[in-house]
């Protein structure tokens, strides 16, 4: 639901009355994943997607009918290819929907602090008793936390708990607790929605590719940085949809910055000057991703320069060089497009290799972060 928190936001602001329906488990070839969310406000218009279409034409209607009846409910949608004119998923595979009405409590916060791109969870239970579903904790990462989930205070203390670690990891996902806090006991499932700033791309080299690839990383959702030592190249006419444009030697912005393991890093000058110590440096680092263009010529010789300054072959083979998966590109567009497909691969766990004719699985269920991916290149 808090990939939708900056729209959702403003229609508490126009003071909007609506219903939001969030996947909450999953199962088999799901198209979506739990914290996938529609929402649909009293006139009717709807923003969203929870089945990439399968089932949204369903879920609308059970968002009308919680604006009316202001019930919460969850309802399993699964396979119906066995009746032409049943709601179900064509992909074959099981999704649970939480729908709600939006009534005040402290949903309205989470959607305030997701779209102030604030650290924060919001937990709410998705299975247990009646009366107890939907209610939410929002929890801060410091563990403080607004609202309750029911009678016990060490259910808010035990939830807030969990929410808190799965916040620290930027996971979303669901969690059992007993219902009075404890490990024993009836059990609650609480899915769990970490809304994280947005992780970082820094793209060192201000160059024509980099334009393209900035373009790609604000695609796929990167706070996207554009840092360059020559003033004249780096400039917001040529970058205007760089989040920051730094004009500083590579490795020490790289060493004064704050870096994490969803951080990607970008190497496109191709020149030994600027690649040899930012990469000796980067390298070192626990970044999701470091990548560096360059012909296979260049790489080579990159390497035995980093290998002369004490770049060791474990530091090394961390490198994606030449980046990008082998799309066969040639502009700068397509080549930016090889380096997001590289880094996706790369963050789900993907191969990089077609579908077409594969056994493998269309969508990876490992955790975000840095996975082994295919090294590609775009020579």
């Amino acid at each position: 639901m808090l990939d939708i928190a900056e729209e959702l936001n403003r229609w508490v602001e126009q003071g909007r009355t609506f219903a939001v329906a969030t996947v909450v488990a999953v199962g088999g070839s799901a198209p979506r994943q739990p914290g996938a969310a529609l929402a649909v406000d009293s006139e009717g218009t709807a923003i969203g997607s929870v089945s990439g279409g399968c089932v949204e034409g369903a879920v609308y209607e059970l968002c009308r009918q919680a604006l009316e009846d202001g019930r919460t409910v969850v309802e399993r949608f699964g396979y119906s290819d066995e009746d032409a004119f049943a709601v179900g998923l064509t992909c074959g595979g099981i999704i649970d929907i939480l729908v709600t009405p939006v009534r005040g409590g402290v949903l309205p916060a989470a959607f305030a602090a997701a779209a102030a791109g604030e650290a924060a969870a919001l937990a709410r239970i998705v299975s247990g008793p009646d009366d107890l579903m939907g209610r939410a904790l929002l929890v801060r990462p410091d563990g403080t936390y607004e609202g309750k989930l029911g009678g016990h205070p060490e259910l808010d203390r035990t939830a807030a708990g969990e929410a808190r670690a799965m916040l620290d990891a930027g996971r979303t996902g669901t969690v059992e607790i007993g219902e009075d806090g404890s490990r024993c006991g009836r059990p609650l499932t609480l899915l769990v929605e970490s809304s994280v700033p947005a992780p970082r791309m820094i793209v060192f080299g201000a160059i024509d590719f980099a334009a393209a690839l900035v373009r790609v990383g604000k695609f796929l959702g990167y706070h996207v940085t554009v840092c360059d030592a020559r003033p004249v190249f780096a400039t917001p006419a040529r970058f205007p949809e760089a989040d920051e444009i730094v004009v500083e030697w590579p490795h020490r912005y790289l060493a004064s910055t704050e870096v994490d393991g969803r951080t990607v890093l970008c190497v496109l000058t191709h020149d030994a000057k600027f690649d040899v110590p930012l990469l000796q440096a980067a390298l070192k680092l626990p970044v999701a991703y470091v990548g560096a263009m360059g012909s296979r010529r260049t790489h080579e010789d990159r390497n035995a320069r980093l290998r002369d300054v004490g770049v060791t072959e474990i530091e090394l083979a961390r490198l994606r060089s030449p980046i990008g998966l082998d799309l066969g590109a040639r502009t700068p567009e397509e080549t930016a497009l090889s380096i997001g497909a590289e880094i996706v691969a790369n963050r789900r766990g993907g191969s990089g290799a077609s579908l077409t004719g594969a056994h493998t699985p269309i969508h990876h269920d490992g955790p975000d972060g840095p996975v082994a991916g295919r090294i590609g290149s775009v020579a």
